[in-house]
């Protein structure tokens, strides 16, 4: 063994034409001591093909086998067992030579780290030797270059996806996508096409089959025998194929932008179309109000915080307006720049819009005079606080209040003062957004002052993720309540001298309080 360890290499051979490979790559490979590549158990490897011209006489190979290309295997650990088996066994295979201080070069069809085999080597080897990753040019480049049209232009954002995604969230990801590429098709190639119908994104798709390679195929989506699709296959739909005006309509599509900066109308605007805001209800499809459900399905826009609007199922057609957590009055405007534009737009927020929610926003960014035209109609959702109660009891079965501990629009003294007046009224009290990364010692200050008015058994339910997964109800006291169990995900409420907990461990109010 020698005292001085090989190097490792993995080496990105580019998409298959053989020209494409780096003179970076082709170098390492010509110098290699042992040059190792994946194959199939048919024995073929793809990866040594691109590069057989340059594997030097007398060079070791070492042909890595996958003991399974599917999720049916008998290994009891089931396809992700079979599969961790077969890189463990490789790496030391690799190792064995590396050890022997011979440099080893590992070949990947594209790039090595994107969506490459090789990255499961790295994981195993790196830490023990010395390693080093060639970048290649990846499958998509290659398949943008032979559509021979941008996949991406300006400020567009590129999203890469796997096929192997489940339809709805694949459609979910095609409509919120500006360009977008789907890789890994062959069998799920069915799945990819009906995605991209349910986003709207089929007419402008175009599938690349084996880019850069002898019996390469370009051809429109709709046109695809899926019987036909092999694994080393592309769907692209580019970021400025799909018509789009209309105006505003897409300004937000990589993110909000200023009115002054919209582009112009092609035709004469029509009159403002009604805006709608629409609360979701605080999980999934199942406490949508059916109201909401057909009111989203006949907007061309949707606009709102990104995980809510994730939680919209998109249609063909409909637009998508994503934007972070902090900017509701922005996200406001962009919504009635639309309706102002005539087009039918959907704010979406969180739980019921009016508590807590988009609503006082949209009406607040309304105030300007130019859009006194847009007339906003609210609908009603599902509130986080009627799911936590429902979830422990009756607990809000009296007069209760409503509070949110975050102080960002409103100053730490008002929230203060505010908990002591809803103390000393001895009122039931919900409360919002207690916790975050950056505010971690509102709750226990919370606590402090309820406590000053009430007494340490007062219950306390905190409710997490209520209607998701991993939803969890825990009822303890406000002498007992812990703050570093609580975070933004949680919604407290917390009891009345009228609150009681059953023997069984449900929580309700009085609805009357004896004299």
């Amino acid at each position: 063994m020698s005292s001085t360890p090989g190097r490792l290499h993995g080496v990105g051979l580019g998409p298959g034409d053989p020209e494409l490979i780096t003179r970076k790559a082709a170098r390492l490979i010509g110098g290699a001591d042992v040059v190792a590549y994946y194959s199939g158990t048919h024995g073929r490897s793809i990866a040594r093909s691109i590069a057989a011209e340059l594997i030097p006489d007398g060079a070791v190979e070492e042909r890595l086998v996958y003991p399974v290309t599917t999720g049916t295997t008998d290994h009891p650990g089931g396809y992700d067992g079979a599969i961790a088996d077969f890189y463990d066994a490789s790496a030391e295979r690799l190792a064995a030579h590396l050890a022997r201080g011979l440099d080893v070069v590992v070949l990947c069809e594209g790039d090595p780290l994107f969506y490459g085999s090789y990255m499961y080597l790295h994981d195993r080897l790196a830490p023990r030797f010395p390693a080093e990753v060639v970048p290649g040019v990846t499958s998509v480049s290659a398949a943008s270059a032979a559509t021979a049209n941008p996949l991406v232009r300006r400020t567009d954002v590129l999203t890469v996806l796997p096929g192997t995604l489940p339809v709805p969230e694949l459609a979910r990801r095609l409509a919120d996508a500006d360009g977008a590429a789907v890789m890994k098709l062959g069998r799920t190639f069915g799945g990819v096409r009906d995605a991209l119908e349910q986003a709207g994104r089929l007419d402008d798709a175009v599938y690349v089959e084996r880019a850069s390679m002898e019996g390469q195929r370009v051809l429109p989506v709709r046109d695809v025998d899926p019987a036909s699709v092999p694994y080393f296959s592309v769907v692209l739909a580019p970021g400025d194929t799909a018509p789009r005006n209309r105006g505003v309509a897409d300004r937000s599509r990589a993110g909000l932008a200023s009115p002054e900066a919209l582009p112009a109308v092609d035709a004469p605007a029509p009159g403002p179309a009604e805006l709608l805001v629409v609360g979701l209800g605080p999980a999934d499809g199942r406490w949508l109000t059916p109201e909401a459900a057909e009111a989203l399905a006949g907007v061309d826009h949707v606009v709102g915080y990104g995980p809510y609007v994730d939680r919209v199922p998109p249609r063909p057609g409909q637009r998508r307006h994503s934007s972070g957590n902090t900017v509701e009055v922005d996200r406001a405007r962009l919504a009635l720049d639309l309706a102002l534009a005539g087009e039918r737009a959907a704010v979406v927020s969180g739980g019921d819009a009016g508590v807590f929610g988009m609503a006082s926003a949209v009406f607040e960014a309304a105030q300007d005079p130019r859009y006194a035209e847009v007339p906003v109609r609210v609908l009603p959702g599902l509130s986080a606080v009627q799911a936590v109660a429902a979830r422990a009891g009756a607990p809000i079965g009296g007069d209760f209040a409503v509070l949110s501990l975050s102080d960002r629009l409103k100053p730490w003294e008002v929230v203060e003062a505010r908990l002591d007046a809803v103390a000393r009224a001895d009122l039931v009290l919900a409360v919002y957004n207690p916790a975050s990364r950056s505010r971690t010692t509102q709750v226990a200050r919370a606590r402090d002052v309820l406590l000053r008015h009430r007494p340490g058994d007062t219950p306390v339910v905190v409710g997490r993720d209520v209607g998701r997964d991993g939803e969890s109800l825990e009822v303890t006291t406000l002498g007992k309540l812990d703050p570093g169990t609580v975070d933004m995900r949680c919604l407290l409420i917390v009891g009345a001298s009228t609150t009681s907990v059953t023997p069984s461990g449900a929580v309700w109010t009085r609805r009357y309080v004896r004299g």
